[in-house]
């Protein structure tokens, strides 16, 4: 059953607000996976925070108008998912990697962050970034190693002067002796 126009316009709207707000998107050719898998994609999706919609092609390029994934248009051909990223940058491709390895049908054509459009082969590159509590630790232990060694250091101080008395002592006990 066709759609009409006031559906795809509100399919356009919401598409471009979803576009407008994330960091990232991954496209995939989806052709040969079943409904249920599909269902399995999308409830994995939900869980990582990715907004996944199939969408037909006239319509998807007319909601990432205007947005960083303006440079994906080229590449809507054939039947496409499309996952948006919205808090963390790699959550798309992570749930959309994951999904490819156990599903040989599901292809994964382009992806694009910060206006540049990737190759599907860099999906490792995106994937294999840090999520925010990752970025914010790693940040916090590079911060702190100043501070610990820094410590460390302040603390030797006293046992070097403790080990130097101390040998001060046995030398002078000796020489008694």
């Amino acid at each position: 059953m066709p759609i009409g126009l006031k559906e795809k316009q509100a399919i356009v709207a919401e598409v471009n607000e979803t576009a407008s707000k994330a960091l990232s998107a991954v496209m995939a050719d989806y052709r040969g996976v079943t409904v249920e898998k599909m269902t399995l994609l999308r409830k994995q999706a939900r869980e990582a925070g990715v907004h996944v919609r199939v969408i037909r092609n006239t319509l998807a390029k007319r909601a990432i108008q205007g947005t960083d994934f303006e440079c994906m248009q080229d590449v809507l051909l054939g039947p496409n998912v499309l996952a948006f990223s919205i808090d963390d940058p790699g959550a798309a491709a992570r749930v959309f990697k994951e999904f490819a390895k156990n599903n040989d049908a599901f292809e994964i054509k382009a992806l694009s962050v910060g206006g540049k459009m990737l190759a599907a082969d860099q999906i490792d590159a995106l994937a294999k970034l840090p999520t925010r509590e990752e970025a914010l630790a790693l940040l916090m232990s590079v911060m702190l190693a100043p501070v610990a060694k820094l410590t460390r250091t302040l603390n030797d101080i006293p046992g070097r002067v403790t080990r130097v008395v101390a040998a001060v002592r046995d030398q002078k006990q000796e020489a008694v002796n």
